[in-house]
C-alpha cells in the first residue's frame, strides 16, 4: 500500500506544502537525506494550536499539534522528492514543546508524532528522537517539529 493510501486509510491527508514564514525553505535534500525546517501545527497558513502546555494547552492537545506538525513535515518532504514512497526510513524526529516551567512530559507530546510515523511507515518509521521544552516558539505555536528521512 502506498504511503498516500495508508494516510487515507487512517483518515488523514497531506496538506499543501507549508510556506516558509522567514528566510528558509521548508525542506532540503542532501544526498539521500531530506531535512525539514521546523514545522508548526498550522492549517492553511494559520497556526491552529497555540500557547504553552501546562498553562494554555493540555498535553493531549499538544499531542494533536505534534501530529499536525508531522503531517506538515511530510508535506514539505513530498514537496522536495515528489513521492513519499521514496522514503526508505525515518531517521530522526525532533520536537520542541512550548511548556510551562513545571511541565516535564514533553516526551509524551512527542509520542503522538512518533506513533503517527510508526502507523504510517511501520518498521521504516522507527527513529531516533529528541523532545525539548522551550519557553516559546514562533507565532506562539505550542509545538515545532523537524524530521530527517533517508530516501531509497
Amino acid at each position: 500500500m502506498s504511503i498516500e493510501n495508508k494516510l487515507g486509510s487512517l483518515g488523514l491527508s497531506l496538506p499543501p506544502v507549508p510556506k516558509a514564514i522567514a528566510s528558509y525553505i521548508p525542506a532540503n535534500l542532501s544526498g539521500k537525506l531530506v531535512f525539514t525546517s521546523g514545522q508548526l501545527p498550522s492549517e492553511e497558513g494559520k497556526v491552529v494550536f497555540t500557547g504553552k502546555v501546562g498553562i494554555d494547552s493540555t498535553k493531549e492537545s499538544a499531542g494533536d499539534a505534534a501530529k499536525r506538525a508531522c503531517l506538515n513535515a511530510l508535506a514539505a518532504i513530498k514537496g522536495v522528492v515528489g513521492d513519499l514512497d521514496s522514503i526508505h526510513r525515518i531517521v530522526k524526529l525532533g520536537v520542541y514543546v512550548a511548556s510551562s516551567p513545571d511541565f516535564y512530559e514533553q516526551h509524551i507530546v512527542a509520542n503522538s508524532a512518533s506513533d503517527l510515523l510508526l502507523e504510517i511507515f511501520g518498521e521504516r518509521g522507527r527513529h531516533a528522537r529528541f523532545a525539548i521544552g522551550v519557553s516559546s516558539l514562533p507565532l506562539n505555536a505550542v509545538v515545532e517539529l523537524e524530521l530527517t528521512v533517508e530516501l531509497i
